[in-house]
């Protein structure tokens, strides 16, 4: 899928100031990963092409799939799976979403769940998105298999730091 890397662009220069970083009623705003992925999600979806044979979903629970088990891969819900559903050989992308506030525990999950998607399920790509102006420690240990893409502020696209 060649255009993955212009909808991702598009899609993160796109995404307003209150789903970057959450306003709070008597507080600063606040960084939320969950807030920011699903307008990814949402951007995403508004520039996804009609003829692609993939298809972009969120948060897919691969808890109870067979094949998983099979595979002795982790019980992994990733950020968002790019795929064609019901079809093992057709697996492209994986993306996992952290702030720059992300804990060295938590980049070693997704580390994990990316690798894994990549070596054991067969995904072409794996992609780290990080926003906020700046990355998080521990990144300078990500693995060469996987993409680290940097969102760093409003009104501009995320960037690629490393391809995979």
């Amino acid at each position: 899928m060649e255009q993955l890397d212009d909808i991702i662009a598009d899609a993160t220069r796109a995404i307003s100031n209150q789903y970057f970083k959450l306003p709070i009623f008597g507080g600063p705003p606040v960084w939320r990963e969950r807030v920011y992925c699903y307008e990814l999600y949402h951007q995403m979806r508004v520039r996804w092409p009609e003829d692609c044979p993939f298809v972009l979903t969120g948060e897919v629970d691969k808890r109870a799939h067979p094949i998983f088990n099979w595979l002795e891969a982790r019980q992994a819900i990733p950020d968002l799976l790019i795929h064609a559903p019901g079809n093992m050989a057709q697996n492209f992308a994986v993306i996992e979403v952290k702030s720059q506030q992300a804990t060295l525990a938590g980049i070693r999950k997704d580390v994990a769940t990316l690798q894994e998607f990549i070596e054991k399920i067969g995904y072409i790509r794996a992609i780290y998105m990080v926003f906020g102006p700046d990355l998080p420690e521990g990144f300078n240990d990500i693995p060469e298999c996987i993409e680290i893409w940097h969102h760093r502020e409003i009104g501009t696209p995320a960037m690629l730091i490393n391809r995979g």
